[in-house]
């Protein structure tokens, strides 16, 4: 079994909350129950066995605008007290780190999280007993086509005395929505830069930096296989790199900032840097397929400063140095001339000073 926490922690001081949520769900999830990894969670979550199917790994629902449908989730007590729990859905968002958060209870939202409606919003578990809380979902009759995230969550909150917050520990499962119309898969790469640093030793090669930003301009959620190259002038000396992890799969809307080195480069004056990134599409039966490449390029610069000033000093010796040599010549040869001119002036004067003595 494999499974995909997600765990995430705030302090508000003003407000005295705190959080701590674990998201279940994933296509390689197992259908037993999820508990999050925390002392304070005692709590398990699982789909519930209905029409819509039995051990279900999360929430998938593939519906048209005004669609209707009603599900639930089990909320079972593995704890030793009474849990009281909060119940509610929230919209997903992708983080900095790739992974798929839920918004915080008080935050709006206006996809998943506003999309279904649970009537039960406050549950009590009893100890070693589980509780099957309904939800239902309605698409709005104006709801545009595409790929929607969120979560169904469970919350509970724990007093902390020694910071003098209170946490919210939340434990949901994960929750997708198709709405039905013209899907329109579309990735843009944006912003694309190379750098080149001149590498250790700058007479020869260094590495480059190739930055640019991974944009789901569809409706559909999507992922990306990613290649990036570097070439001198005419597409001499290419050089390859991939990006050392892949990209997490953009909800519609959402980008992905890229910086992936491209070692070993050589200074080559300019520099042209491509990115070509597959689009990577997984329809709502959960096969995929990709899309045609998208291939971007633009040029950078990788100029060797130390070399050139070497080359620089060598050319101005090589023009400047004989005439230099020329100049210094004629001057020696002017102060020769002179020395020469003045002691044969000082030999005539001193023999005209003799013949007027005679």
């Amino acid at each position: 079994m494999t499974r995909l926490p997600l765990l995430a922690q705030s302090l508000r001081r003003t407000a005295a909350t705190a959080l701590a949520a674990a998201l279940i769900g994933g296509a390689a999830l197992s259908a037993s129950p999820a508990l999050a990894a925390t002392d304070d969670v005692t709590w398990t979550v699982r789909t519930s066995s209905n029409a819509l199917g039995a051990d279900r790994t999360n929430y998938s629902y593939t519906l048209n605008p005004g669609g209707h449908l009603d599900d639930g989730i089990v909320v079972a007590n593995r704890g030793t007290e009474t849990v009281e729990l909060d119940v509610y859905a929230a919209d997903g968002y992708t983080t900095t780190t790739g992974a798929l958060d839920l918004r915080i209870a008080g935050e709006q939202s206006v996809g998943v999280g506003a999309w279904i409606t649970v009537p039960q919003r406050h549950v009590s578990v009893p100890a070693g007993q589980s509780v099957d809380v309904p939800f239902s979902v309605d698409v709005p009759a104006n709801a545009t086509p595409g790929d929607y995230a969120g979560g169904v969550v469970t919350s509970l909150t724990v007093a902390d005395a020694s910071t003098g917050v209170n946490v919210d520990r939340r434990l949901g499962i994960r929750t997708g929505i198709r709405v039905g119309g013209d899907l329109a898969p579309a990735l843009a790469v944006d912003d694309l830069r190379v750098d080149w640093d001149g590498g250790v030793i700058p007479f020869l090669t260094g590495d480059a930096t190739v930055h640019y930003r991974l944009h789901n301009t569809g409706n559909v959620s999507l992922g990306a296989d990613e290649t990036d190259a570097v070439t001198g002038p005419f597409g001499i000396a290419r050089t390859e790199a991939v990006p050392e992890s892949a990209a997490p799969v953009l909800l519609p809307g959402e980008s992905w900032e890229r910086d992936v080195r491209v070692p070993a480069v050589a200074a080559m004056g300019m520099l042209i840097a491509s990115t070509t990134a597959t689009p990577i599409v997984t329809d709502a039966a959960g096969s995929i397929s990709t899309l045609d490449p998208i291939t971007v390029s633009t040029t950078g610069w990788a100029v060797p400063w130390p070399l050139l000033l070497v080359l620089a000093l060598i050319i101005a010796a090589a023009v400047f140095g004989p005439r230099l040599l020329r100049e210094r010549r004629r001057r020696r040869q002017q102060a020769e001339d002179e020395r020469v001119a003045a002691a044969v002036e000082r030999t005539l004067a001193e023999q005209r000073e003799r013949e007027l003595v005679d």
